[in-house]
């Protein structure tokens, strides 16, 4: 029970440790009998779906407490996508996850930790956990926060992407007034809580949840609601037991597992982020999984729900339809069988589902889609891959061809399209955002809401080597790998040449013959790096592709 803290603790050298220890307000039976756990606890007050946490943390250690354990809390970062979105905060989102791993690493190590409670609920921050507890392979469970309720105005329901991000768009095409748009951004969000929809936080509980990583009910239970402290309590408890059976993360964060949150992901139409970070958990935890295993699993699995910003239900009711056991249960003959952090198996999980409104989790015989949400696209443009949320895209727009129009920051792109000079039919191009070039390969809500907001899903569509928000829809492609900072292919693209992509073929190619292409390849020039100091100068020389999940080289 003691395996890593027993060192720290134990023999006349530890007198030193033992005494500081004691400073904290620790017994010497703590410290000598029982198992240190630690709760890595994102909290924090500019975050909504964290600023829950320390609430959460105190279930936790009740949790801890009455399983035999020693609860020792410690600070994680996190960093709000939704307050970083549009400026120079965005840099940091998608490197503020290798942070988030080398912190609980960190931790963990230098204090002895016999397991590990991860107190997480948003974008980054929870595979940042996952990751460390892949790297680590010391007991570890998950508690995410819980999605936020609705919010309301004149009768109907609100979630923060189309009533703020998508009505700036609306706004600056006057179809609502300024009035009209100050309600919405401040009744959006009436508390905590990961946004409404299917966006990146909420994707990754449910696939932390499918993955065995979360206890049964954990995704779905809403921010703030008792069901959800008793989830975090019985998560204290449950930690115990696993220091307990040695049931570390990589028994449990298997090949099979790893497979059925992809499933789960094609089943929900999730966020497009998640093909950046499966990789990068995986790889911490030891299972190699290609990008091309998205698109395997998307051809051949349904798509069961249609939530924002694909369709119009919301995370509160897929909570009421029964939650992630309710769609396991419905593909349960799809499942890799696999133990999870509970102790049970994934299949006994499945097997207990109940689905109490077939609308929001529908049968296999009646799909929203007979495939899942994401497709992976391959071509000229994108031989190491291209990521595209398919389940957003209208029927009109899976093939598509068109003249680009270019532009090398996602800032002058937003500007021409707040102006509309980005004609119907065309592409906007977005390059020198991925992961070495952006650097961060920032997430581009605000450019896609704001071309849907004015009406253009189905008259414009947009490629980046950057990355987009889970609450991205319409012909949007991102992830283009090689990016243009490494010499990629979208680098070369030059104003009016024809672009054509086909979903259904999952093709992606620029229309410009090869010995244009060499020309233009003999003359380019490798950019100088935007960021020469600090942190992400660090990250832009040692980060690998999109295509290989963006890891740390």
């Amino acid at each position: 029970m003691k395996k890593y803290s027993g060192p720290v603790v134990e023999g006349l050298t530890r007198a030193p440790s033992r005494a500081l220890l004691y400073a904290c307000g620790y017994t010497k039976r703590q410290l000598m009998e029982k198992p240190f756990i630690g709760i890595a606890n994102a909290y924090s007050d500019v975050v909504p779906g964290h600023i829950g946490l320390n609430q959460l943390a105190r279930s936790v250690e009740q949790g801890i407490a009455a399983g035999g354990g020693v609860p020792m809390n410690f600070g994680i970062p996190a960093i709000c996508d939704g307050v970083a979105m549009g400026h120079a905060g965005m840099f940091y989102s998608l490197p503020s996850r290798e942070l988030i791993a080398d912190s609980v690493e960190s931790m963990a190590r230098a204090h002895g930790f016999d397991g590990l409670v991860l107190l997480t609920d948003c974008d980054k921050i929870t595979p940042g956990m996952l990751m460390a507890a892949g790297r680590l392979d010391i007991p570890a469970i998950v508690v995410t926060a819980g999605p936020m309720l609705t919010g309301r105005y004149q009768g109907r329901r609100l979630d923060l992407v189309r009533d703020t991000f998508e009505a700036v768009g609306r706004a600056q095409a006057g179809v609502i007034s300024p009035e009209e748009l100050e309600a919405l951004e401040v009744e959006a969000c009436p508390g905590c809580g990961s946004c409404q929809g299917l966006y990146t936080a909420n994707t990754m509980q449910c696939l932390t949840e499918a993955m065995g990583m979360s206890l049964p009910g954990c995704a779905t239970a809403l921010a703030g609601m008792a069901r959800k402290a008793r989830i975090a309590q019985e998560s204290g408890e449950r930690i115990v037991g696993m220091v307990r059976e040695d049931l570390t993360p990589r028994k449990i964060m298997t090949r099979a597992a790893i497979r059925n949150a992809i499933r789960m992901d094609m089943v929900l139409g999730g966020s497009t982020n998640t093909t950046l970070h499966i990789p990068a958990i995986a790889h911490e935890a030891g299972v190699d999984i290609a990008l091309e295993e998205f698109d395997e699993l998307s051809r051949v699995t349904p798509q069961l729900c249609h939530i924002r910003p694909s369709g119009d239900h919301f995370m509160e009711d897929l909570e009421w339809a029964g939650g992630i056991p309710a769609v396991l249960n419905v593909i349960q003959d799809m499942l890799e069988d696999n133990i999870t952090c509970s102790g049970e198996m994934i299949s006994a999980i499945a097997a207990r589902g109940v689905v109490t409104d077939p609308e929001v989790i529908r049968p296999l015989d009646k799909a929203y889609r007979p495939e899942g949400g994401i497709a992976i696209l391959r071509g000229n443009l994108c031989p190491d891959g291209a990521v595209v949320k398919q389940s957003a895209v209208s029927e009109r727009m899976r093939q598509f061809r068109g003249p680009a129009v270019c532009f090398d920051s996602e800032e002058a792109a937003m500007q021409a399209i707040l102006d509309d000079r980005i004609p119907d039919g065309s592409w906007c191009v977005v390059r020198f955002e991925g992961p070495k070039g952006g650097p961060g390969m920032r997430e581009m809500l605000n450019p896609t809401a704001a071309l849907a907001g004015m009406g253009k899903t189905d008259k414009v569509a947009l490629l980046t080597d950057g990355r987009f928000s889970g609450g991205t829809r319409g012909p949007c492609i991102g992830h283009v790998s090689p990016e243009a900072a490494e010499g990629g292919l979208i680098g070369l693209i030059q104003d009016g040449d024809l672009i054509e992509v086909d979903l259904d073929a999952r093709q992606l190619n620029l229309l410009v013959d090869e010995a244009e292409l060499a020309r233009r390849r003999a003359s380019w020039v490798p950019p100088a790096p935007k960021v020469k100091t600090g942190w992400l100068a660090r990250y832009a020389r040692n980060v690998t592709s999109a295509g290989k999940g963006a890891v740390m080289a």
